[in-house]
């Protein structure tokens, strides 16, 4: 079979060269370094800026729609343009989860399976249409439409099966992050041993989002949650340099770009074999499984329920002098008068004021953390889901004044 150059396809009508990377090691770490970006950068805008989520999601979308035009207009793959419209794509699809889950109250379970039935149709609309779910035949503006589409749901669905995972084992951001590295490990031990390229490809694809998710939260978590404690800002930071410094490369040294594509000719197809390694994808999904069910069970799990219960129980028993008793007085001085503070602009019709405020609040909370949990740990998470409400209800996209109200009002009854 002859191969279809360069030049042949540049002439071709409706054809362009290859408009994705050559799948070499360097897509797959630039590819964790954009998902890693994408959780941090998100919420470094939507909580440290206090832009709020629904705000933030709608000026992501206007710049992902943007950078996809952009990329769209190309007729070959062009690092820089390529990997921006990830990066995008990355923070946007993280948001569009985090407003079902945070604003809709959609259960992380329900929008995991929503994403994966999403994500299904994709594909078959796709196949069906193109006879091909192949990366390296993205040669045509509706395969490539299909393509990113299929992105922007995977990072959807990485995103919320990632959360789930944390919410079911209640492990922390750095042991999170050995289950998608293992999971990858064994994707490609399979496509070694010969299951399907494509089907391989995705799945990896999928789960280096909850990896790159897992890696920016033990980044940017505080060391008292077994984090390195560089925060959202500088977390997103290094991984945008890094991202700039591989495309940097990648663009000097064109060693991922496809030079020749063959629009006939395709690997060899080893139905036996393909059979064979499905199964063994379908045993390691149950293995999966079993390990979550496992440790959702464990004492760990149960003990983080029982402490937020408990702290409920303090809630509603405690009085509010009890419940700062065990603090100093000039911390729980300084975080009323910040509430309190936030509750007047709110009440003055001062949004920005307030979210300034409420800002300041949540810097104080999380700078005292080291000191004041260890005093009286089950206080402190009464304060602290107090300070979340109120911050929640502040930085809504929409916010409601009662609501508002409400909340601020609830924490400086319980900093009495």
């Amino acid at each position: 079979m002859s191969e279809t150059t360069r030049s042949e396809i540049v002439a071709t009508p409706g054809v362009m060269l290859s408009k994705v990377p050559e799948i070499t090691v360097w897509f797959w770490v630039i590819k964790i370094l954009c998902t890693t970006v994408g959780e941090s950068f998100a919420d470094w805008i939507n909580m440290t800026l206090g832009v709020g989520l629904n705000a933030t999601a709608l000026v992501f979308t206007a710049v992902l729609a943007a950078v996809l035009g952009w990329q769209l207009r190309l007729n070959r793959y062009v690092p820089f343009v390529y990997w921006l419209t990830v990066v995008v794509i990355s923070v946007t699809g993280t948001l569009y989860t985090d407003i079902l889950t945070d604003n809709l109250g959609v259960p992380l379970a329900v929008s995991t399976g929503v994403f994966a039935a999403v994500l299904a149709v994709v594909f078959g609309v796709w196949f069906a249409r193109e006879r091909t779910l192949s990366i390296h035949s993205i040669v045509t503006t509706p395969r490539e439409l299909f393509y990113w589409l299929a992105v922007l749901v995977t990072f959807a669905l990485g995103t919320a099966a990632g959360d789930w995972t944390l919410d079911l084992t209640g492990w922390g951001p750095g042991t999170a992050v050995l289950l998608p590295a293992g999971l990858i490990g064994l994707v490609v031990i399979g496509w070694r041993l010969g299951a399907n390229a494509v089907l391989s490809f995705w799945l990896a694809y999928i789960l280096t989002r909850p990896l790159g998710a897992n890696l920016g939260d033990w980044f940017a978590s505080p060391s008292t949650e077994h984090g390195l404690g560089l925060g959202t800002a500088l977390t997103s930071a290094i991984f945008l340099v890094a991202i700039l410094a591989t495309v940097v490369y990648l663009t000097r040294t064109r060693s991922d770009v496809v030079e020749e594509h063959d629009r006939t000719q395709t690997p060899p197809a080893r139905p036996e074999r393909e059979r064979i390694m499905l199964g063994y994808y379908a045993v390691v999904a149950l293995a999966t499984g079993a390990l979550l069910v496992w440790a959702g069970g464990q004492p760990h799990a149960a003990a983080a329920s029982e402490e937020d219960t408990g702290a409920e129980s303090v809630t509603a028993t405690l009085t509010p002098g009890q419940t700062t008793a065990h603090f100093p007085a000039a911390e729980t001085t300084q975080f009323r008068t910040t509430a309190q503070d936030t509750l007047t602009d709110v009440q003055r019709g001062d949004q920005t004021g307030a979210r300034a405020r409420a800002k300041d609040l949540e810097t104080a909370w999380d700078d005292a953390e080291s000191t004041l949990r260890p005093m009286d740990t089950a206080a402190w998470h009464v304060l602290d889901d107090r300070i979340d409400s109120a911050l929640h209800a502040v930085r809504a996209g929409k916010p409601d004044p009662a609501t508002e109200t409400q909340t601020l009002t609830a924490l400086l009854t319980a900093l009495q």
